[in-house]
C-alpha cells in the first residue's frame, strides 16, 4: 500500500465499509434483493438518464456487490473492480469488450482449458484469431503479433505447468504498440502479485479459487482502470449478463477477511511438500514457482511476494500410474479446483485441459504423468503422510 493507506491485512477486513451507515451492523448486511424502489416516477426517469446516482436493478449495481468491487479494486492496486457469476464469466466479459470480429489476441503458452474453449469458439464464430507464445524473450512475442493484435492475455504462473512470465517485459513491449496487457492472477491473489502496479491495463480472477477461499462459492473479478471498467459493465456485463449474485458477493467478503493468513499458510505448506516431492524417487519433476533451481525462480522474486501454494509434478509412469496414486490418495481430494482449506488435486490432461488437443497439450508441456496439486491448510505432516501412501501403493503394484 502506499504511504498513509491501510496495509494489506487491515484493508481486507475493513475497506469500502461503514457500519454507521448501515444500522451498526458489524458483518456487511446481504442486499438479497433484484430491483429498488424509487420515490417517483421522475427519480426513476433521471436514474436511468444518469443524471441521478442510485440504485435501479441487481444486474447493474447492488450495495452488497459494491462494497467487493470497492475493496478488491484497492487491494489490486487498481482504479474499478467489476464482479461476475464465474471466472469465465469475467474472461469472456474482458476479450468480447476489447475484441471485434476478424480482430487477434496474443497468448501466454498454456492457458486453463476453458479459456482455451473460448478462443477456439471466438476463432470460429468470429474469426478473432489467437497465438500462443513462450513470451520468454522480446523477440518471442513481437514475432506473434500482428497488425490487429488487440489485446494481450496472459496467465502467471501459467495453469497448470507452474511457468511464469515477465511482466514487465511483456507490459514492456505492449506499451510500444498501445495493446493493453490482460493477466489472470487467480493463482496469486492480490495478496502475493499485483500485475498492474507493474503496468499491465486489466486484472482478472477466478475469485471462487483462493478469494472466497472456502470452496462455496463461484465468481470471477476483473479490476482496471475506471473509464475501461465502465465500457466493459455498460456493455457485456449488462447486455451479457454474468453478474454476481448479491449473497455470493457476501461470501466472497467473508473470505477476504482471512485471505492474509490462508494465503501465509498455502505457501508455508507447499515450500514443506515442495521439498518432499523434490526428493521423492517415483516423481520425475517438480513444478513450482519457489524452486530455486527453476530458471523462473528470478522472475518469481521480482514480481512475486511469496511462491504460492501450488504444485505440479510429473510421476514416474504414464496416465494410469498418476490414475492409480490419485485413488489411493485418502486425506487428498480429487477435485478441480484451488485455493481451497482442503488439498486437492486433479490430471490436467483429463480434466481441466481435457478440451484441448493433445498435440496443444504437449506444446503447453502438459504430459499424461502430470499432477496438478493445490496444497491446502491442513497439518504438513498429514499432507505427506497422505502423499507417501499414495507413493507406496503405487510401488507396490508396480512391483506385482
Amino acid at each position: 500500500m502506499t504511504k498513509g493507506k491501510r496495509k494489506f491485512e487491515t484493508a481486507v477486513i475493513h475497506h469500502g465499509y461503514s457500519s454507521e451507515n448501515h444500522s451498526d451492523s458489524l458483518a456487511p448486511p446481504l442486499y438479497q434483493t433484484s430491483t429498488f424502489t424509487f420515490d417517483s416516477a421522475e427519480q426513476g426517469a433521471r436514474r436511468f438518464a444518469g443524471e441521478e446516482e442510485g440504485y435501479i436493478y441487481s444486474r447493474l449495481s447492488n450495495p452488497t456487490v459494491n462494497m467487493l468491487e470497492e475493496r478488491l479494486a484497492l487491494l489490486e492496486r487498481g482504479e474499478k473492480a467489476l464482479a461476475f457469476s464465474s471466472g469465465m464469466a469475467a474472461v469472456s466479459a474482458v476479450l468480447l469488450t476489447l475484441t471485434k470480429a476478424s480482430d487477434h489476441i496474443v497468448c501466454s503458452q498454456g492457458v486453463y482449458g476453458c479459456t482455451f474453449g473460448l478462443l477456439q469458439m471466438m476463432e470460429e464464430k468470429y474469426n478473432i484469431t489467437h497465438d500462443f507464445s513462450n513470451m520468454s524473450t522480446r523477440e518471442e512475442i513481437e514475432s506473434v503479433i500482428q497488425p490487429n493484435t488487440a489485446c494481450i492475455y496472459v496467465e502467471t504462473p501459467i495453469n497448470p505447468t507452474m511457468k511464469l512470465i515477465d511482466l514487465s517485459l511483456i507490459v514492456e513491449v505492449a506499451k510500444e504498440r498501445g495493446i493493453p496487457v490482460i493477466v489472470d492472477n487467480t493463482f496469486c491473489s492480490p495478496y502475493l502479485q499485483n500485475p498492474l502496479e507493474i503496468g499491465c491495463d486489466i486484472v482478472v480472477h477466478s475469485a471462487t479459487k483462493y478469494i472466497g477461499g472456502h470452496g462455496d462459492v463461484i465468481a470471477g473479478i476483473l479490476v482496471g482502470k475506471t473509464d475501461r471498467m465502465i465500457d466493459i459493465q455498460s456493455t457485456t456485463q449488462k447486455d451479457i449478463g454474468g453478474v454476481i449474485s448479491p449473497f455470493d458477493a457476501w461470501l466472497l467478503l467473508r473470505g477476504l477477511k482471512t485471505l492474509p493468513i490462508r494465503m501465509d499458510r498455502h505457501c508455508e505448506n507447499a515450500e514443506v511438500i515442495f521439498a518432499y516431492l523434490k526428493s521423492h524417487p517415483l516423481v520425475e519433476q517438480v513444478y513450482y514457482p519457489g524452486d530455486p533451481d527453476s530458471e523462473d525462480y528470478s522472475i518469481m522474486k521480482a514480481q512475486m511476494r511469496k511462491a504460492g501454494g501450488l504444485i505440479s509434478f510429473e510421476i514416474k509412469g504414464g496416465k494410469e500410474t498418476a490414475q492409480q496414486f490419485m485413488n489411493s490418495l485418502k486425506l487428498i481430494k480429487i477435485a478441480v479446483s484451488l485455493g481451497d482449506a482442503e488439498s486437492l488435486i486433479q490430471h490436467p490432461a483429463t480434466m481441466t485441459h481435457a478440451v484441448v488437443p493433445s498435440e496443444e497439450r504437449e506444446k503447453m508441456g502438459i504430459s499424461d504423468r502430470l499432477l496438478r496439486l493445490s496444497v491446502g491448510l491442513e497439518a504438513t505432516d498429514d499432507i505427506i503422510n497422505d502423499l507417501d501412501r499414495a507413493f507406496s501403493t503405487v510401488l507396490t503394484m508396480q512391483e506385482c
